[in-house]
This record gives structure tokens, C-alpha cells and sequence, in this order.
């Protein structure tokens, strides 16, 4: 018995609710996802492809992420410090996590389950290991701070007293936006919506002011120059400039625990199979809440549902290499092209080359562009960096402990928006904590990059050795998901040596960007990278040549860079 195609259909997302107890139990077959010994999946048709309109949202999201980490501050800063040629490895970076993200939908698209749902099933200490690595990334809202010190200088805001404390007016500022987003949140009875609108509103806000920004400032003559300007710097790698380079690939896109958040959002957006999971609701809007199944549903393979697959897989594509992709180069281009004209050979921070080298120099209006600019985009970052952290924690805490408990997942994600949100307040709220913003965003944005080499590999174990022929990765993925991992993996290891031998003073960790000369710990963590690496890449290529033949007519599910 397949699902009731009845629609519950909201304004941003749809859901078919399912006699999920009626359903059959998918058969352990060559046909259908390796799910181990943790639950059988059920088994339905895949829904309908709709056309690309009705499913943008998810992406807009992930862009939000992403406008004010890499593209408003760290790449314009890096660019201006280095030259032009590191804008080819923002292209390369960005790429790489259009790969990736699209990766970390595959699972959910094809079972409904979450990305940590999948993990699980490998073992419950790796989405664990995930959550303790987003709060240590996540948990200090330097892009609360550093919006609330752009907004404070724009508005020229001075200092306040608050409780015989003495605040300086962005801090007051930050706890105000901070505010705001948990408010935001008990607006409308579906938690996603509220979400996906007001970063479509906002992504559209700051998109637009960036088009304006370079209409004031930007010139032809300033593009013609770049070529002049693809040079290296020479200076030596300090722990600062490859934090912050490993910071910039990571948020070439949101990064780090920002991107599993895909995996939700198309959940909540009812992509694929995910059409037949709840959603989750604001636990006091007095509607019935919708059951997020522990174990999803995977699609028999017959020819109508094969070719389903390859259009839900085209549409999911499109949505991310237009909305994501795209608004990506072009932001982070136009803020890249007025930060170098303007600040060239800076080796300030990025907030203040923003202030005290750009703003200066350009005239009122153009100041007031800038400043709504990468007010809004930082805004936008922070409330992503809010959902994004809720939503990917309230999944794991409730499927590996909530469920069992009898606990509700709209209440466990509530609770934690609460405590996440208060959390921010305090660090705001404590004079000597957030001193330097920018220096917040580097320890972050350096832990979700070192966060990403495992994952990926993670994900691509379980796209190729656990999902079937018809749904599982071609080899131009398996190629892209190897390079992502070992791109990831190699600016890791080596700011891990340079962390360990010139903060720690073990000089027998001290490695080379170019593996050779690094130390005899250098050495061990350059062997242990590469071996990790290989034994992944043998064991994906092993499942990928087994598969072949696996599913009858399982070429009708290919499409394009399926």
C-alpha cells in the first residue's frame, strides 16, 4: 500500500501524510538503501516532479549563510591581502560546496530521512561528534557582533548602562537582534516559513544593495585591472592567515555544520521522499503536530519512479546552482572588486577595512550602501547560523534520545532555540567577550572548515556504499566528493601542524604546505590524512563497481552531473 497523495500544502512548503503503519516494509534487496540493523524502511512511490518555482527556498537559505562570513568579509579581506589569484580558489571553493550540499541532500531525497538520521545508522557518536563541533563553530555570535558594530557606526551609536554594566552600543545592539530572531520564531505556526521568507526578503535586500554598491563605485576599468593584479603575496604562513584561508573555503558557502542544514530544509520543503515527513511546528500554535518518522521511505524502482528520480534530481540542481551558486560569485565578486580598489595591501580586519579604510574615502550615499550592505548581510548570516544550529541539533538530540524519551521534536527544537538565543545574549552582554568580533568569526569559520573533511567522507560512504545503483552517485560525483574531501582535508592537517608547534610550541608538528620538510609529526598527521583519504576512496569505488547491473533500467535515473 503506497501513500495518501491527499496534500497538506502550506505556502512554502508541501506534505502528503502517510498511513505510515499501513505501508509495506521496503525488502532487503539490491534495489533499495542499506539501512544495518537500526530499521527497516517503508516503501511508497516517489512524488511527482514539480516545476522549479515552487521549490526555491532552501538554497536561499544556505546563501543567507553564507553573504556574511566568506563573501562579505573574509574573501574581500584575503583578496585585498594577497591578490587576485586567490579569487580562482573562492570559484574552485564554491564549486566544491555546490557538490557538496547537493551531496548532503541525496539521502534525504531518496529516503526522507535526515543526513543525521543516515549517520546514525553508521554509528550514534558521528552526528554527536557533528553537534559538539557546531556549538565549538557556532555557539559565539560573532556575526550578531560584528552586524551590530557595522549597524552601531552607521547610526553612531554611543555607550549605554545597563544594569551599572557599561555596554557599548553595538553590544546593546547585537542583544537586540538577537532578540529579534527568537521572536521571529513565534510569528507563524510552522517554523520553516517564517524562516525561509524573511532570508528570502533579506538575501533580496542585500543582493540588490550589492549591484547598487558597485553602480556607485564599480568601473569597467577596475574589472580590466584584475589580470595586472594575480599575484601572491610572499609573506610566510602564520596560524592567523590560514585560519582565516581555511575560514574563507569553509564559508565559500555557509560551511562547516551550516551545510548538513540542507538535508532538513529540503525536508521541510518536501523534496522527494521527504514530502512525507512532518514538519516541525511551533509546539504552542495549538496545531496537531505532524510525525517525523524515525525510519524513512525508499521508492521501488520501476520505470515511472526511476524517471521521477532524474527530474527531482535535475530541479534540486537548478535550484542551488541558480539561487546559491550564482548569487554567491556575484556578491562576493562586486564586494571583492570595491574592497581591493579601495584597500589594497590592508592588513587590517575584514570589519575594519570595511570602516576605517573603505568608508572614509567614499562619498555619503555610498556609505550608506555599505553600511546597509553588510549590516544585512551579517544580519542574514546570523539568523541562518541561529536555524541552522536549532534545526540540526534538535534532530540529532531527538533521534538519539528525545524519541525514546517521549519527548516532542517541535518542543525539543523551541527549547533549544531559547537556550541557543539567551546563550548569544550573555556572551554579547559580557563586556571582555566579544572585544573583537572578527576574531569570533576566524575561530569559528577555521573549526567548521576542519569540521568538513570528515563529514564528506562520512556523506559519500553513505551515498555510495549504502544507497542502490539507480540512486547512488555517478563517478563524476564520486570524483568531485574525493577532491572536496582531500581539498578540505590538506588546508586541515595543515593548520593543525601550524597550530600545534607555533600555539602549543610542539615543533614536531610543524608541517609544510608542501608535505615535504614538515616535521616528523607533521609528517605522521600528512600519513594518516592521506591514508583515511585512500582507504574511503578504495572502499566508494569498491561499492560504486559492485553495484553495476545491480537495478534493471537504472540508466533512466541518471541525469545531468547525476
Amino acid at each position: 500500500m503506497y501513500a495518501d497523495q491527499t496534500n497538506a500544502t502550506y505556502p512554502t512548503s508541501t506534505y502528503t501524510p502517510v498511513a505510515y503503519d499501513n505501508l509495506a516494509t521496503a525488502p532487503q534487496t539490491d534495489d533499495q538503501p542499506e539501512t544495518g540493523d537500526d530499521g527497516r524502511l517503508k516503501r511508497s512511490d516517489l512524488p511527482k516532479v514539480p516545476k522549479l518555482k515552487y521549490i526555491v527556498g532552501p538554497s536561499a537559505i544556505m546563501l543567507g549563510a553564507s553573504l556574511g562570513s566568506g563573501e562579505t568579509l573574509f574573501w574581500p579581506t584575503l583578496v585585498a591581502r594577497f591578490g587576485w589569484v586567490l579569487f580562482a580558489l573562492f570559484l574552485l571553493a564554491a564549486f566544491v560546496h555546490f557538490v557538496v550540499n547537493t551531496e548532503i541532500q541525496r539521502w534525504t531525497l531518496a529516503t526522507g530521512e535526515s543526513i543525521f538520521r543516515a549517520m546514525e545508522r553508521l554509528h550514534p557518536a558521528v552526528p554527536l561528534a557533528l553537534l559538539l563541533g557546531g556549538f565549538v563553530s557556532l555557539g559565539w555570535p560573532g556575526w550578531a557582533a560584528s552586524a551590530a558594530k557595522i549597524g552601531a557606526a552607521g547610526l553612531s551609536l554611543g555607550t549605554y548602562d545597563l544594569l551599572g554594566t557599561e555596554i557599548v552600543g553595538w553590544r546593546l545592539l547585537g542583544i537586540v537582534l538577537m532578540v529579534l530572531i527568537w521572536l521571529s520564531y513565534q510569528l507563524a505556526p510552522l517554523m520553516y516559513n517564517i524562516v525561509e521568507k524573511l532570508q528570502l526578503l533579506l538575501v533580496t535586500g542585500s543582493i540588490a544593495f550589492a549591484i547598487l554598491l558597485f553602480a556607485l563605485v564599480g568601473s569597467v576599468e577596475t574589472i580590466l585591472s584584475v589580470p595586472s593584479n594575480l599575484t601572491l603575496s610572499g609573506e610566510q604562513l602564520r596560524i592567523e592567515t590560514v585560519a582565516i584561508l581555511l575560514g574563507a573555503l569553509a564559508y565559500a558557502g555557509a560551511g562547516g555544520y551550516l551545510n548538513l542544514s540542507q538535508s532538513l530544509w529540503i525536508r521541510e520543503k518536501g523534496y522527494g521522499m521527504g514530502r512525507y515527513q512532518g514538519r516541525i511546528k511551533n509546539p504552542f500554535a495549538g496545531d496537531d503536530p505532524e510525525t517525523v518518522h524515525r525510519n524513512g521511505i525508499s521508492f521501488p524502482p520501476n520505470r515511472i519512479n526511476l524517471d521521477r528520480w532524474r527530474g527531482w534530481w535535475r530541479v534540486t540542481q537548478l535550484e542551488h546552482l541558480l539561487t546559491f551558486f550564482l548569487g554567491l560569485v556575484v556578491v562576493t565578486a562586486i564586494l571583492t572588486l570595491v574592497v581591493f580598489t579601495y584597500a589594497a595591501g590592508s592588513t587590517g580586519t575584514a570589519v575594519d577595512i570595511w570602516l576605517a579604510e573603505v568608508v572614509p574615502v567614499v562619498g555619503p550615499l555610498t556609505s550608506v550602501v555599505i553600511y546597509a550592505l553588510l549590516f544585512l548581510a551579517l544580519f542574514t548570516t546570523e539568523y541562518a547560523i541561529v536555524e541552522s544550529f536549532v534545526r540540526n541539533s534538535s534532530d540529532i538530540i531527538y533521534d538519539l534520545y528525545g524519541r525514546d524519551a517521549g519527548w516532542s521534536l517541535s518542543q525539543v527544537f523551541w527549547t533549544l532555540l531559547t537556550i541557543f538565543c539567551a546563550w548569544g545574549i550573555v556572551i554579547l552582554f559580557v563586556p571582555l567577550s566579544v572585544d573583537n568580533p572578527f576574531g569570533l568569526l576566524v575561530v569559528g569559520a577555521s573549526m567548521s572548515g576542519l569540521m568538513m573533511w570528515p563529514y564528506i567522507l562520512v556523506v559519500q560512504w553513505i551515498n555510495t556504499v549504502r544507497l542502490p545503483e539507480h540512486t547512488m552517485p555517478g563517478w563524476g560525483r564520486i570524483v568531485s566528493m574525493w577532491f572536496a574531501a582531500g581539498f578540505f582535508g590538506y588546508f586541515s592537517v595543515l593548520l593543525t601542524g601550524i597550530y600545534l608547534s607555533t600555539r602549543l610550541g610542539w615543533q614536531l608538528f610543524e608541517t609544510q604546505a608542501t608535505v615535504v620538510g614538515s616535521n616528523v609529526g607533521g609528517g605522521l598527521l600528512w600519513l594518516g590524512y592521506g591514508v583515511i583519504q585512500l582507504a574511503v576512496m578504495y572502499r566508494v569505488a569498491q561499492a560504486k563497481l559492485a553495484a553495476a547491473g545491480t537495478v534493471d533500467d537504472a540508466d533512466r535515473a541518471r541525469g545531468w552531473f547525476s
